[in-house]
């Protein structure tokens, strides 16, 4: 009979995300941070020539996300970067590592973050 490895399962939280340097971004007067992702590739190429599809999409970050966004330098993992914004939103961010685990989820099925 064949044993089964063993998988150890990653703790989710104890990733460390980056920002990519080829995702350029800005920051509003309000704070909010502002993704400036180009539409490259030739299906992109081809919609934006049938349909007028934009050659640049300007993705708006939420308050939160706005917030972690500059904070992503690849040496602070999710469980850092929580304690900081509980500190910083408190209350508000609860239910905090779901909803931190669920945006940087979100953020790399996009690829707009790199993981460390």
């Amino acid at each position: 009979m064949k044993k089964k490895p063993i998988i150890i399962p990653e703790n989710y939280l104890e990733r460390i995300p980056c920002r990519p340097a080829s995702i350029p971004w800005t920051t509003d007067n309000a704070g909010i941070v502002t993704l400036e992702i180009e539409n490259a590739g030739w299906a992109n190429r081809l919609a934006q020539k049938l349909f007028g599809r934009p050659k640049t999409s300007y993705i708006h970050l939420d308050t939160m996300g706005s917030f972690v966004w500059p904070l992503l330098d690849g040496e602070k993992s999710i469980t850092e970067l929580g304690k900081l914004v509980d500190e910083h939103f408190g209350e508000e961010a609860h239910p905090l590592y779901e909803r931190l685990a669920r945006y940087f989820q979100i953020l790399d099925s996009y690829h707009f973050i790199e993981w460390k």
